[in-house]
């Protein structure tokens, strides 16, 4: 049973996705900073100032406060700037990752569709073959 664990795990694709949710859990890192860094805070400048980072909903009497970090501690918030910011950061890597499937597909096309050239010397025996035809 050991044996056969230990073929499964050394399979290509069981490698292959491993490495695959580890490089995607970095670039999720990534894009969360692209978002929340960058791209929210001139999102807010063009509105005025805006911070999405801090909308939200109080669902009770009790939280009073008027950042989401405090709010969050005095009871049940509805956090509907951060929802807005994974949203935002969702879409940027959805279209990053279209973006290189496109690219790889591209170039799959263009690789088939390049005409593979036989090696000289099959073309030194095609032109002894025709010659000898004649």
């Amino acid at each position: 049973m050991i044996n056969e664990f230990k073929d499964f795990i050394m399979k290509g694709n069981v490698m292959d996705l491993a490495v695959g949710v580890i490089i995607a859990g970095a670039f999720a890192l990534i894009t969360a900073s692209l978002v929340g860094d960058i791209i929210m805070p001139i999102v807010g400048w063009i509105f005025g100032g805006l911070d999405f980072s801090n909308y939200f909903i109080a669902l009770g009497s009790e939280v009073t406060a008027t950042s989401l970090e405090a709010a969050k501690k005095q009871g049940a918030v509805l956090a509907y700037g951060s929802f807005l910011t994974t949203i935002i950061n969702f879409v940027i890597i959805g279209f990053i990752i279209f973006m290189m499937v496109r690219f790889v597909k591209n170039l799959e096309e263009k690789e088939e569709e390049a005409p593979a050239e036989p090696p000289a010397q099959e073309v030194l025996l095609g032109e002894i073959r025709d010659l000898l035809k004649k």
